[in-house]
């Protein structure tokens, strides 16, 4: 099974792309914090994440640095030849889900009223954002 989920926050705004076909695809790193502290100084991983669609689309008009969100998804690994003639290699996660954690760092006027931004999460065509915990099951 090849299932990851994170939560973190954007280092920079995503990147939107469309492929020569029109399909959209959306890069960003995420900073994810680790559990234990070196030294008492907190530390984070960057993970590279790709969202195709619908789903990048959310991210990309939505979402800006800072922001905290949760993205579940698979791991990919692939490489590459660079320029100089080495192979490189990448592990990046690819989204499957993507759900706004924050409020706060959505663009004013750009959410519709009841907080569903359009995506792929899973097939429902929008992904939906959690204003505050009262609404959470646990």
């Amino acid at each position: 099974m090849n299932k990851v989920v994170l939560i973190g926050r954007l280092t920079k705004d995503p990147e939107l792309k469309f492929t020569p076909t029109g399909t959209s695809v959306t890069t960003f790193t995420l900073a994810v914090s680790r559990r234990y502290k070196k030294e008492g100084q907190p530390q984070a991983d960057f993970i590279q994440i790709v969202a195709w669609g619908k789903t990048g689309e959310g991210v990309a008009n939505y979402k800006k640095k800072g922001a905290l969100i949760s993205v579940a998804g698979r791991i990919e690994t692939r490489n590459y030849e660079a320029k100089d003639g080495t192979k490189r290699y990448v592990t990046e996660v690819i989204a499957e889900e993507i759900i706004f954690l924050d409020y706060e760092n959505t663009q004013q006027g750009q959410a519709q009223q009841d907080n569903t931004i359009p995506g792929d999460y899973f097939g429902n065509g929008g992904m939906t954002e959690i204003e505050d915990d009262s609404d959470m099951p646990f």
